[in-house]
């Protein structure tokens, strides 16, 4: 089986943010993932990271303001240098969490604006953060978010995110997979983890519909951590779903591995 992580901005949500750390631990993972630790000094975050045995293996870069409807700003044209701070800042908290890659949330384009100006912003900034990030020895990648959840999401499927990859054609630019997101759009997990594995540097999943655990949907789960083990993946699988009961009650599925 593959090698998983819990993401701490959906697992372990009855405890405060910093107390999840310990939980994860206890509960059997020894990495874990968050969207943001920016709420919350690095030095905090690294002091739960050390005290609870768990490492850090991703988190994004800023991402706007999502009570305003943000859903990152890396293909805003009026933002970049929002987006470049942004990166500044994630590097700070990289310095102290040594993360091996971090996430970029592209954003959304509305019907009225100029797709692409959009992503000519999108492409700059991408590979503005690739060459900042990859000095400091981190990759980046690039996450699509399904159009049902966040309509007018710039990359709204992994073909789309890969299409963007190569046009960045930054060796340290990768693709974050989330097989939920692949499957909300009708795409084929399989065929996805099949026909990108080359890019693919980071794994999420969630079951569909509803994104609880596995087991509350129909997506094959157990199948596809199978086809992730057979394409010679290393790196790490997230669990990023909503429980639907206390976090430790919704584990089963990882009972399976061997």
């Amino acid at each position: 089986m593959p090698r998983f992580a819990a993401n701490l901005g959906w697992l372990f949500t009855e405890r405060p943010f910093l107390e999840r750390f310990r939980a994860a631990r206890a509960a059997g993972f020894e990495a874990v993932e968050f969207a943001s630790p920016y709420e919350h000094p690095a030095a905090d975050v690294a002091r739960a990271l050390r005290e609870s045995g768990t490492h850090c293996i991703l988190f994004n870069l800023p991402m706007g303001d999502k009570s305003r409807g943000d859903f990152g700003i890396a293909c805003r044209p009026e933002r970049r240098e929002e987006f470049r701070e942004g990166v500044e800042r994630a590097l700070e908290y990289a310095r102290a969490l040594r993360p091996p890659r971090i996430n970029c949330i592209a954003g959304t384009v509305k019907p009225h604006e100029d797709a692409g100006a959009c992503e000519e912003t999108l492409l700059e900034n991408l590979g503005h953060a690739a060459k900042r990030l990859a000095g400091e020895g981190i990759d980046l990648v690039i996450e699509p978010l399904n159009a049902r959840d966040v309509p007018g999401f710039i990359v709204p499927t992994s073909p789309a995110a890969a299409q963007v990859v190569r046009k960045v054609g930054a060796a340290s630019l990768g693709l974050q997979c989330d097989l939920y997101h692949t499957a909300m759009m009708g795409d084929d997990p399989s065929a996805i983890l099949s026909s990108l594995r080359g890019i693919i540097r980071h794994i999420q999943f969630a079951d569909v519909p509803g994104r609880g655990e596995p087991g509350t949907g129909t997506l094959p789960l157990a199948r596809l951590f199978e086809a992730i083990d057979a394409m010679g993946y290393d790196g790490w699988v997230a669990a990023e779903y909503k429980p639907s009961k206390r976090t430790e009650e919704t584990l089963a599925w990882m009972q399976d591995k061997s």
